[in-house]
């Protein structure tokens, strides 16, 4: 089957305004509803809203739910404890029988402790530790264990999901992405071209599932379309997990001067530092038909699972949606 994904809630669209636009996905093409997880909405709630909207109903013969299938992308694994994190993952279950994808990560030390207060340490363990719980967890199994970043006491969810989520793993480089094969039912990334698609497939593998959001501006307004993304790109690719990922990628000369304008509290030279190389890799812009055969070359690179976030142009968002419905 070829997925083909959109993040929901859009920007600027109230959380309740989805509800028409939710209705009609599915009938247009679109396959997946995933969340996202920073300063606006939590992951879980519009997932809540989606399931309801979209009106799936339990197929009594398979045992689960018709329609789009849901995913967080992602709920962080330190701003919730364990616990918290399996039973808001096994409500979303529950209303989505075998239609829901539980996409867990580290998020960013901005995030985890500048914003929440938590201290952002041995991230790859504390991955692991809670997929690890996760797995246990929501098979309804009773957890005293101690693991190396926490420890949980007799924890049972009183509501284990039938079937329980499959779980994927944020992943940008190597060493992330073979705990996701390994640990996880597949891998979460994004900021990346189609062409580095194969880099990344080949650390994680044939077989897990790789998703990837898509950052898609459909405009030929190549001015508003790569200021955008030159904000965007300076905001996210100096974050050290992104620059080491981007290094990898072997983007690290192309990125160089924007790193040093950064760290020098130069924003605008930081931004007018990206080349327009970078940003075509890294942002689909152009026609609503030229956006969508440049979502599909990802897939055709090796992704499993695109999904679209779409980025303001000053039109109707939900407009926007319908039109990158894959033709």
């Amino acid at each position: 089957m070829n997925r083909w994904g959109i993040t929901l809630p859009l920007t600027g669209v109230p959380l309740a305004a989805h509800r028409d636009l939710v209705r009609e996905l599915a009938d247009i093409g679109y396959t997946d509803v995933w969340s996202a997880e920073t300063a606006g909405t939590d992951a879980f709630t519009p997932l809540a809203l989606t399931a309801e909207w979209a009106g799936m109903s339990l197929d009594p013969a398979s045992g689960s739910s018709a329609g789009l299938r849901l995913g967080t992308a992602i709920a962080p694994v330190y701003t919730r404890g364990p616990g918290l994190l399996a039973m808001q993952a096994a409500t979303i279950a529950e209303l989505a029988p075998g239609r829901f994808v539980l996409g867990v990560g580290t998020s960013t030390p901005t995030i985890v402790t500048g914003w929440n207060a938590t201290a952002f340490d041995e991230p790859y363990a504390r991955a692991r530790d809670t997929v690890r719980f996760l797995r246990a967890a929501l098979v309804g199994g009773k957890i005293s264990e101690s693991y190396e970043t926490f420890s949980v006491a007799k924890f049972r969810l009183e509501r284990p999901p039938n079937p329980p989520p499959p779980i994927v793993l944020a992943a940008l480089r190597p060493g992330m992405l073979r705990l996701a094969a390994r640990e996880a039912d597949g891998a979460i990334t994004n900021w990346l071209a189609p062409d580095d698609v194969p880099t990344v497939r080949s650390a994680l593998g044939d077989g897990p599932e790789l998703v990837a959001r898509i950052f898609v501006c459909p405009t030929d307004d190549a001015d508003a379309a790569r200021g955008l993304g030159r904000m965007l790109i300076s905001s996210y690719l100096t974050v050290p997990v992104y620059a080491a990922f981007h290094e990898w990628l072997g983007r690290g000369d192309a990125l160089a001067r924007m790193h040093e304008a950064w760290a020098a509290g130069d924003r605008q030279a930081a931004n007018a530092a990206i080349p327009d190389e970078v940003v075509d890799d890294l942002v689909v812009w152009g026609p609503v038909e030229k956006c969508r055969e440049r979502v599909a070359a990802y897939v055709e690179s090796g992704l499993d699972t695109p999904v679209i976030g779409v980025l303001p142009t000053g039109g109707d968002p939900a407009e926007l949606v319908r039109s990158l419905a894959p033709a």
